[in-house]
């Protein structure tokens, strides 16, 4: 299983030691309340995930860390892609917030608006997420 370190995009306000918890409607369908909490080893991908999230927040970047079994997420690996190329994975634990990451690449206007229009498309098409 993969080391780390693990990063977590949102744009909630947190701070180091706050637990975050599965619970919450997904970023990519609303009406679905997910069972896992989702972080990477990518700083890039929780970068991704914090531009995308819900809310009206900055997005942020946190390093984390599980505080229980996690497993690939397979939203985005062998069930719909090849191994785990973006190094994501879930956990029904929470995770801990390490630190907050400075400095993290944002998208531009136009890759941003890219991604909100794949995600409409997914929506439309009620693209299925494995909760």
């Amino acid at each position: 299983m993969d080391a780390g370190p693990f990063f977590h995009g949102t744009k909630a306000d947190l701070r180091v030691g706050d637990l975050l918890t599965a619970g919450f409607r997904s970023n990519y369908r609303p009406e679905v309340v997910m069972n896992h909490i989702y972080f990477t080893a990518l700083a890039n991908g929780a970068g991704l995930a914090a531009e995308l999230a819900a809310g009206d927040g900055e997005p942020r970047v946190y390093e984390v860390e599980p505080t229980g079994a996690f497993e690939d997420d397979p939203n985005v690996t062998d069930k719909k892609f090849p191994g785990n190329p973006t190094r994501s994975y879930r956990s029904a634990d929470p995770i801990r917030i390490v630190r907050e990451v400075e400095g993290w690449p944002r998208l531009s206007p136009e890759d941003l608006q890219a991604w909100r229009t794949r995600i409409a498309v997914m929506r439309d098409e009620r693209a299925e997420i494995i909760n």
